[in-house]
């Protein structure tokens, strides 16, 4: 689509709330998809950033959330669904989750191996800015504070990721995943089908258990 046609199009819709665009999508205006496709790229890619800490590339995940977001626009339904921002913003984690997940079954990665979180394992492990168990423990400590506060070297990160496939249950593990995403329990119990009361709860268990390995390893 050219720029010129691009601005038109935008101009045309921009003061149109999106589930008014959705109507006027099904009555036929087909233009309106790429118009929301091009309004709600930012947050796809917005996304796709916050979630590199989950071993994805960022093009693949930004591929894969303008798939979430088209199927957002082919499937919202304003009579069963919430806000269509809520819908896509639901829509293209899940599709970026799924992905990222699916990858990392495929490939079998560092990430599905144990390694030691014992004072000494960041010599085995290169020369990681910090050793794993400092990063558990901000992880730990951020569970209840804001999680884009968090920096973890991606060394470290392999580490966490092995433990985590070996100490937690697969739900506390996709929780925890999330969160550190900079989703809180909220989102993530959209993204994964769940409640809020037992995706809290996942979330806490996973803050126990890291704690308990934090005592152990002192």
């Amino acid at each position: 689509m050219k720029l010129q046609d691009k601005d038109f199009i935008k101009n045309k819709y921009e003061d149109i709330k999106d589930e008014e665009l959705i109507s006027m999508l099904r009555d036929g205006a087909g233009e309106i998809t790429d118009y929301l496709m091009d309004k709600y790229k930012p947050l796809v890619k917005s996304k796709a950033r916050s979630m590199y800490i989950l071993g994805a590339d960022t093009e693949d995940l930004i591929q894969e959330g303008m798939i979430g977001l088209f199927k957002a626009i082919r499937d919202y339904d304003s009579g069963r669904d919430a806000s269509f921002f809520t819908f896509a913003d639901l829509c293209v984690s899940r599709q970026m989750y799924t992905a990222v997940t699916a990858s990392a079954r495929k490939k079998h990665a560092p990430l599905n191996s144990y390694v030691s979180l014992s004072p000494g394992a960041s010599e085995h492990n290169g020369d990681a800015g910090e050793d794993a168990s400092s990063a558990l423990y901000k992880i730990a400590s951020t569970i209840d504070e804001n999680p884009e506060s968090l920096v973890i070297d991606q060394e470290n990160v392999k580490i966490i990721k092995g433990w985590m496939e070996t100490e937690l249950s697969s739900f506390e593990r996709e929780t925890l995943e999330l969160f550190l995403t900079g989703m809180n329990y909220t989102e993530i119990a959209r993204v994964l089908a769940k409640d809020e009361k037992s995706t809290d709860n996942a979330l806490q268990r996973a803050k126990s258990k890291i704690k308990k390995l934090l005592e152990k390893n002192r």
